[in-house]
């Protein structure tokens, strides 16, 4: 009997943690947990989105509004001038911070559910100095990388250091010493440096 009764309460506690295992999933459901990791919250701009910046010209069209709607340049103070709701921080944003920017400016007393759309159609220059044969500023375009620049500015001098180049970004203080690949991507606004060889 003793023996009985000892395998009872064993089928039972069994039981018992087996219904709390099969819980626990469905707890961690009820409450949004799911076996992989929780996903991180986006941000309004995601790395590796382009930053508007001084120099940059883009097209504006707020939706059934033409007259609100054009060519726009970020101007020296990092602003867009946008009819009716006036400047519009640009420089050091993405498109979508300034699309929603505009919209929740037209929202509050110009439009009721305004639909804005922002497309970049320049970008602004690039600069390339040192051992290049015509060192100076450059139009931007997309996808180029620092032997495109070298081949606008006309070539490589027969002193430059062709393994390694000097870049600064945009708004960046410093510049950085980075390996000459052919690979090696610009982007708008950058400063680039060929350095001389020593032999």
């Amino acid at each position: 009997m003793r023996y009985f009764g000892s395998s009872v309460i064993f089928v039972r506690f069994f039981a018992a943690l087996s219904a709390i295992c099969m819980s626990v999933p469905a707890l961690a459901q009820a409450n949004g947990v799911t076996g992989t990791a929780a996903p991180t919250a986006k941000t309004s701009s995601p790395a590796g989105e382009y930053q508007l910046g001084v120099g940059d010209k883009v097209r504006i069209i707020v939706f059934n509004e033409p007259t609100l709607s054009g060519e726009f340049a970020v101007s020296d103070n990092g602003s867009l001038s946008v009819p009716l709701i006036g400047d519009v921080k640009a420089s050091g944003r993405s498109s979508q911070e300034v699309v929603l920017d505009i919209q929740n400016k037209l929202a509050d007393g110009y439009l009721r559910g305004p639909q804005v759309s922002l497309d970049v159609l320049t970008y602004r220059p690039f600069y390339i100095l040192g051992e290049v044969s015509k060192p100076g500023e450059y139009p931007y375009s997309s996808g180029l990388t620092v032997m495109n620049a070298v081949a606008r500015a006309e070539g490589f001098t027969y002193r430059a250091n062709k393994r390694k180049v000097f870049i600064k970004h945009a708004g960046e203080a410093d510049e950085a010493l980075v390996k000459l690949v052919p690979d090696l991507a610009v982007k708008p606004g950058d400063t680039i440096r060929i350095g001389e060889r020593y032999f």
